[in-house]
């Protein structure tokens, strides 16, 4: 079959739409059009179902939509390999993780990764929702539990519990708080515990909430939980790895914690000689070594 043809049609299948698919093309639809009929008509059956709302495939379209997706990730995975130089790491690398981890974890640290590889581009891509990674949503993945989906090499980085964390302003200022007892006295910023996160964050939230009702402060990601902190509104549910870049935090009812939340990476097993991605793979890993040492320091 004409590559093409297949290349169109993957994208007439992808977006649902000839006008999208022929945006993304540089192609007219009526380019498009005439190259999904030519493949039908070569193909002896009916690809799409058209209605006023866009474009189904049929049974057929969805057996060679699965052979396109297939044929794509291949290439993409080749392309990848071919990029990338036997000495050198350089070109753009999707990297996906959580906007709290993300944020406040990661991006502190590229600096290091930048010096070291200054022709490496990081597209970072911060969301809650899994990408996918054998469809090449993105090329590596940072999550808060282990990734399920097959066909993918994963190592576990370290494990991260959320605390209770307040400026050395706020506690001055606002009641005494010793015993857990006493939160219903604060103003508490979290994470609402119907929100998508880590399920150790929510089970500490409502395990807060059985002793008072507090103030609340709902915020959907961790980086805001941390801006309205050091605002001085009140304690926040962290992760622990934020206390390490801000200096102004002090933590709260230090016997109070979730439990553990491992932090995995991930990335295709068609990814596994890419230098790219073992270069980053190794800069976080000394990353988390270097943070275990300091942590060991100033307990010591």
């Amino acid at each position: 079959m004409d590559w093409d043809k297949l290349r169109i049609f993957h994208a007439v299948a992808d977006a649902g739409s000839l006008t999208h698919a022929g945006d993304m093309l540089h192609l007219s639809q009526s380019a498009v059009s005439r190259q999904i009929r030519a493949l039908e008509e070569m193909l002896n059956t009916t690809l799409f179902h058209r209605h006023a709302r866009g474009l189904i495939l049929t049974e057929q379209g969805e057996l060679l939509f699965d052979a396109t997706r297939a044929m794509t990730r291949r290439l993409e995975a080749a392309s990848a390999r071919i990029k990338d130089s036997e000495e050198e790491v350089f070109g753009e690398l999707k990297v996906t993780t959580t906007t709290g981890f993300g944020t406040l974890w990661l991006a502190p640290r590229l600096p290091t990764l930048y010096k070291r590889y200054p022709d490496l581009n990081i597209d970072l891509m911060l969301e809650e929702r899994v990408l996918d990674l054998p469809m090449r949503e993105a090329d590596v993945a940072i999550r808060m539990k282990e990734p399920s989906q097959a066909d993918l090499i994963r190592k576990r980085l370290m494990s991260v519990r959320m605390r209770l964390y307040a400026t050395e302003a706020y506690l001055e200022a606002a009641d005494p708080i010793d015993r857990l007892d006493q939160i219903g006295g604060h103003r508490l910023i979290c994470q609402s515990p119907a929100a998508f996160q880590v399920a150790a964050g929510a089970t500490l939230v409502q395990h807060l909430l059985t002793y008072a009702t507090p103030k609340l402060l709902h915020v959907n990601n961790y980086f805001g939980v941390l801006q309205a902190v050091q605002s001085d509104l009140g304690i926040g549910v962290l992760p622990d790895y934020v206390a390490e870049f801000t200096p102004r935090l002090r933590r709260v009812l230090p016997d109070v914690e979730s439990g553990e939340v491992p932090v995995f990476l991930a990335y295709p097993e068609e990814l596994r000689q890419s230098k790219r991605v073992m270069a980053f793979r190794d800069f976080v890993q000394e990353e988390i070594v270097a943070h275990r040492r300091r942590v060991r320091e100033e307990i010591a």
